[in-house]
């Protein structure tokens, strides 16, 4: 596999993660596909100007350590170096940061807002057992020592 990045080079570049709308398109893609041509992205993505377009936002988040490549016949074929889950966890953490003073509390508030119409009671009582078991750890993790 050519361009494969370090795993030290993944770790620094991993705020790179926040691009442009075209690469925030194409990187949903490539994580939805695992792999990923760019004749394939480009048509997934109907508005994108042109095919040359999408090879130049590939080599982009590909600069940018987000994605490597091997080679298949004549055809590159593009893969994340940043898993999923990894890559979201960024894209929360600025999040929190950018809109919302790094509050949690806000967040929750904001998107509860926005989609308490369409959350069933099944939702909440999800969300209700995520909030008991982070309240548990941290009585857990700030309770006296008794030694």
């Amino acid at each position: 596999m050519q361009n494969f990045l370090h795993k030290e080079s993944q770790m620094s570049d991993i705020h790179q993660l926040h691009g442009s709308k075209r690469e925030r398109q194409v990187m949903e893609i490539v994580y939805r596909r695992k792999r990923v041509s760019a004749n394939e992205v480009w048509q997934e993505i109907p508005d994108f100007p042109s095919y040359s377009a999408v090879r130049s936002v590939l080599s982009i988040l590909e600069q940018k350590g987000l994605l490597a490549h091997s080679v298949e016949g004549k055809k590159y074929i593009y893969f994340p170096t940043i898993a999923h889950e990894k890559a979201t966890h960024s894209a929360v953490k600025q999040l929190l940061t950018t809109y919302f003073d790094n509050s949690l509390e806000k967040a929750v508030t904001a998107m509860l807002e926005i989609h308490e119409k369409d959350m069933t009671i099944d939702d909440f009582e999800r969300l209700a057992a995520v909030i008991a078991r982070a309240r548990k750890e941290e009585e857990e993790n700030n309770a006296p020592n008794d030694t």
